[in-house]
């Protein structure tokens, strides 16, 4: 008889763990939604990226020059990343990311070779694959956008305008972004 008398309680007991759990688990993922639909913010990383799907695979990145910050999303773990960055494009209109003392960032560390990932510039989002570039030429012509971009912008307490003609610095690392259907 005690035998029956244990099992509600232990029953009841397994029961309350698993909605005290549940509703933890419920509470995180739209925790974490919210703080998605936030940030990125400033310097602070955020989750996914929402916004207008694109209308299909971008050619000609110019338009990216007209955006202050692309906004990019990667897949740390299982889990979505994403950050504020200068983003640029070339005269021929492909896109690089900026990436300065790149070595030390987060997300750097988790980009392989055709990265999948997001972007987000102006509120609409665009399925991305990233590669670095190590190729010196190919770092300048993403350099030089760099600049013309920035110079276009202005500048900043925390972005000064650059000297037109700064050299690019070893510690500077660029990413090409293609479009993936």
């Amino acid at each position: 008889m005690s035998e029956s008398v244990a099992e509600p309680h232990t029953s009841n007991h397994k029961w309350i763990i698993g909605v005290s759990l549940a509703s933890a688990l419920a509470a995180g993922i739209v925790g974490f939604l919210i703080y998605s639909a936030v940030c990125p913010c400033e310097r602070t990383p955020g989750g996914f990226l929402f916004g207008a799907a694109a209308d299909g695979p971008v050619d000609d990145w110019s338009f990216a020059n007209e955006v202050p910050l692309c906004q990019l999303q990667i897949y740390a773990g299982i889990r979505p990343h994403s950050i504020n960055l200068n983003c640029m494009s070339t005269p021929a209109g492909e896109l690089y990311l900026s990436c300065s003392v790149c070595e030390q960032k987060y997300w750097a560390a988790r980009v392989d070779a055709n990265e999948p990932a997001v972007m987000r510039l102006d509120g609409v989002t665009y399925p991305v694959v990233l590669n670095r570039v190590e190729e010196a030429t190919r770092m300048d012509a993403a350099w030089n956008a760099r600049i013309t971009k920035l110079q276009s912008f202005g500048g900043g307490p925390n972005n000064p305008t650059p000297d037109p003609n700064a050299r690019r610095p070893d510690h500077w690392w660029t990413f090409h972004v293609t479009s993936r259907s």
